[in-house]
């Protein structure tokens, strides 16, 4: 058995499907599954069973001993403020995760974010020490790296593990996701609703509109990651997932418009004031741990990411 948490939200979903796809059905899925707009997201996954997260909290134990945890259930909106709720969602559900595992010694793979490094004033390499003088912007980033230095502190551990820290990943089963959901699926809508897309301005004078990046990372690659950390040894400890290449906004956007054979039309606002002090102008994976351990994979490339994900899923949507 192989069990999934978060499995009705995003990346937890496509990663369960990927499972059925390679044979493994035997699956409990745990989640809140109480709400309707995310119930698409698993109604054709073959599974053992659904367990309800609050559940499975009391009592893990009580639905078998796994062969393997996959640990991406937690609360990631950026904007959230309420400590208690990441306490509650980021931190104590993942310990009681991490201590399930470690008693019954089953390799765990758990969500940890890029979110962790804050405005990368130390760089965005996946080194374990650096946790310790990371400093995350909000209160998501900060419970991420909570976990993270709590993890690398235990003595009791699972027998192998790993700490993902995703970078901005985008790609079908986001749609409940509201503001959280990627640019590409921002950019989207309001293409299809206005013919244009407006990006936000640059307030740095070295930096041009638009050319503000981020390393971009289609979730098809993330599940294929995340099962190569099951299939494989890896050393234990943090990992980052994203492409190891920072893009510019434009060219997502630009990206979108290509795939729904539409004029570029892009145009400029002000970014918010009450995030422009703390906005990231650059994100990009150090990818050389990941490959050092033997994941030799090409990436996908933003544009064919973006056609796919338009093409196929975006546009076929109801």
């Amino acid at each position: 058995m192989i069990i999934v948490t978060g499995a009705a939200g995003f990346i937890a979903s496509r990663l369960a499907a990927h499972l059925n796809a390679l044979g493994e059905e035997d699956l409990l899925l745990v989640d809140d599954f109480s709400r309707e707009d995310k119930r698409a997201n698993y109604a054709g996954l073959k599974f053992r069973a659904l367990a309800d997260r609050e559940e499975f909290l009391k009592n893990p134990a009580a639905w078998g001993r796994p062969d393997f945890v996959f640990h991406l259930g937690a609360r990631t909106d950026t904007t959230e403020q309420d400590e208690a709720l990441f306490e509650h969602l980021n931190l104590g559900y993942s310990k009681v995760v991490w201590n399930y595992c470690a008693e019954q010694q089953v390799p765990l793979v758990y969500a940890s974010s890029a979110a962790t490094y804050g405005l990368g004033e130390h760089g965005y390499k996946d080194e374990d020490a650096l946790a310790e003088v990371l400093q995350p912007l909000n209160p998501y980033g900060r419970s991420k790296n909570d976990f993270d230095k709590w993890a690398l502190r235990q003595e009791q551990a699972p027998p192998r593990w790993v700490g993902v820290k995703f970078f901005n990943v985008y790609g079908p089963n986001e749609y409940h996701k509201g503001r959280m959901a990627s640019v590409v699926f921002h950019a989207f809508r309001q293409i299809r609703e206005t013919g244009g897309m407006k990006l936000f301005r640059s307030h740095r004078e070295d930096i041009p509109d638009g050319q503000q990046k981020r390393d971009f990372i289609y979730v098809r690659d993330v599940v294929d990651v995340l099962t190569f950390f099951m299939q494989k040894e890896v050393p234990s400890g943090l990992y980052n997932l994203g492409t190891g290449e920072a893009r510019p906004f434009w060219d997502l956007a630009s990206a979108v418009f290509h795939a729904l054979n539409l004029p570029v039309n892009i145009s400029f606002i002000d970014t918010p004031e009450d995030i422009r002090d703390t906005y990231q102008y650059y994100t990009r994976a150090e990818m050389d741990k990941l490959r050092a351990a033997g994941y030799d994979k090409p990436f996908t490339s933003l544009e064919e990411g973006v056609e796919e994900y338009v093409k196929l899923f975006l546009l076929k949507q109801k």
